[in-house]
């Protein structure tokens, strides 16, 4: 990814040939688990060289495919392939291969991706390191095997799209490869993840697939990476993403004349960056332009959407772009995978289709006072169906929302109207709209933010994690609700530092300005921090190993607007938290 950072007489005459070109066809040659992928995929970019579970964190994000980023050599020159070029992570069972068993236990699967923009920049792509066609293409086989896949992605971009030897090399493997997969009836499919204009791949990723076509390898899916064009411009990046996906179509459809208009679009795939790209705020990828992209894409037909990546979606850095770890954006945890999901299965394009949306898609509400939105609806497919308008997710008491008409022709409108009692308890909540016609729905979301103190006791909203889930607090990577250990009630919170992050888990909140307040709660474990920032700052910590009561006493600024957090220390041990209170 754009990141500066696997009858008998026919199958023995084809192991004498592959064998004899250098290839090693090793016990793992037979067909084994391998499934094919749906006709239609969303598998978000996992960044595999982060400290987390693939298994756990697709579970939290209700996700069952993942894209592993990525497979490369530990040195220029090398030939032998580890997850992030690290040879502390090699390609074995014992590396991942838990994880992955767990995800197709669960009815998914995993793409592992070769390449990466570190790769591309530091010569440890593998067709850019390895000098033998052969042993590429036994390192592709390796990672099959192992983990018994039936996708390969190629992540190429920046230097590895203009290393001719490479990008030859590399198309002459996957050949052979094939070659070797269809031999032993395993299924394999090859991918190529390349950077894209508004209107289509450049001239160099176009040679990529020229290339491919020389060597006689098949490109399955060509997924282009819709984010980073550094092009100067301001985007409405759902827009551009449809017109580079077309672009790339009419390419597609110069090179491979045979094909029919829907085994073209079949071969495409996008990958968004949801939030704010590595270039900056005027390439940013809102809630509103995943709805709009999922629905477009599952009309169209294309086979793949993924995410860069699944460690950034959620809103806990605002205004921050290209993190690896947060979307920059304000969102609710695991928006995009939640909107995205969908996607998967096994059918083509939807007859009669259409798309909805919500205009704003947030509100700040303060207690006895409302907002309204307005609900469009667009045919993108067929002919206009009659649509039932629902709105659900209203979280607490005291707050209602309605829309009017409760039911539009596709390409009508309607109107959302939220209010808030002077009881509602602040916190931010996200409601989600459907539009049903017969078994086919399409949702949106709003997000509903109730601001004031809201009384002079419970302003932090779910501070005792007895709702089971993190909303509305968000966590650095590894943060979860978990079970045990628990202070009062069935749920606490865990915060999970790292050599690289303090693990910390917050929450927003608007209080009154120039108000005083007392933050506490119930921590564990060592280097276990409690505070607040953004008016009022003050924070304290102990290194209790048993569950430990801190109090932080603060006072508002003009604003009000404060953020509450727990956090650990990096390097250190998981700490928890549970019965946080503002008061």
């Amino acid at each position: 990814m754009r990141r500066p950072r696997s009858p008998h007489a026919l199958m023995a005459a084809f192991a004498t040939l592959v064998a004899s070109a250098g290839l090693v066809l090793g016990t793992g040659a037979a067909a084994q688990a391998a499934t094919p992928l749906p006709a239609h995929v969303f598998a978000p970019y996992f960044q595999a060289y982060s400290s987390d579970s693939p298994a756990d964190l697709a579970q939290r994000a209700g996700v069952t495919y993942l894209t592993m980023a990525f497979v490369q050599t530990e040195a220029k020159g090398s030939c032998t392939p580890y997850w992030n070029g690290s040879t502390a992570q090699p390609v074995t069972p014992a590396v991942f291969g838990a994880d992955f068993t767990t995800l197709r236990a669960r009815g998914g699967d995993v793409i592992p991706s070769f390449g990466g923009y570190a790769a591309d920049n530091g010569g440890t792509e593998i067709a850019d390191s390895c000098t033998s066609v052969d042993a590429v293409a036994a390192a592709y086989q390796k990672v099959v095997t192992t983990y018994d896949v039936a996708r390969l992605d190629m992540d190429i971009e920046d230097n590895s799209l203009t290393n001719k030897a490479g990008v030859d090399r590399r198309n002459q493997a996957i050949k052979k490869v094939q070659d070797w997969a269809a031999a032993t009836g395993r299924p394999l499919q090859i991918s190529y993840t390349l950077p894209t204009t508004t209107s289509g791949l450049a001239s160099s990723g176009l040679a990529v697939l020229k290339s491919a076509k020389a060597a006689g390898a098949r490109v399955d899916v060509v997924n282009l990476m819709t984010f980073d064009y550094y092009d100067g411009a301001t985007h409405d990046m759902a827009a551009d993403t449809r017109s580079a996906a077309t672009g790339l179509y009419g390419q597609l459809a110069a090179l491979y004349p045979d094909k029919t208009p829907a085994q073209l679009w079949g071969m495409i795939g996008v990958t968004e960056m949801p939030g704010i790209d590595d270039y900056g705020p005027a390439e940013t990828f809102t809630t509103a332009d995943a709805t709009a992209v999922r629905d477009w894409a599952t009309a169209q037909g294309i086979n793949t959407l993924s995410i860069w990546a699944l460690q950034r979606d959620n809103g806990g850095c605002p205004g921050t772009a290209g993190s690896d770890t947060c979307s920059g954006i304000v969102q609710d945890p695991w928006y995009f995978s939640h909107a995205f999901a969908p996607f998967t299965g096994p059918g083509g394009p939807v007859a009669d289709d259409f798309s909805l949306a919500v205009a704003p898609g947030s509100a700040s509400v303060a207690p006895g006072g409302s907002a309204t939105a307005t609900v469009t609806t667009a045919v993108t497919s067929g002919s206009a169906r009659t649509l039932a308008l629902t709105v659900t997710g209203a979280p607490v008491a005291g707050v209602n929302a309605t829309l009017s008409p409760a039911s539009v022709t596709a390409g009508g409108s309607a109107r959302l109207t939220v209010t808030v009692d002077a009881s509602a308890v602040p916190g931010t909540y996200p409601l989600t709209l459907t539009a049903t016609a017969g078994t086919l729905s399409r949702t949106a979301a709003f997000t509903l933010t109730v601001s004031g103190p809201g009384g002079s006791t419970g302003a932090v909203v779910n501070g005792g994690f007895e709702s089971g889930s993190l909303a509305p607090w968000t966590c650095e990577s590894g943060g979860a609700v978990v079970q045990t250990p628990a202070h009062g009630g069935s749920y606490a919170l865990r915060s999970a530092p790292g050599a690289a992050q303090t693990g910390e888990c917050a929450q927003s909140l608007t209080l009154v300005p120039n108000t005083a307040y007392t933050l506490s709660g119930w921590v564990q474990g060592g280097y276990s921090y409690l505070g607040v920032r953004g008016s009022a700052t003050a924070s304290t910590w102990t290194g209790s190993t048993g569950w430990t009561k801190l109090t932080v006493p603060f006072t508002t600024g003009a604003s009000g607007q404060v953020t509450v957090y727990l956090h650990g220390w990096y390097g250190q041990s998981a700490v928890y938290g549970d019965d946080l209170t503002v008061s």
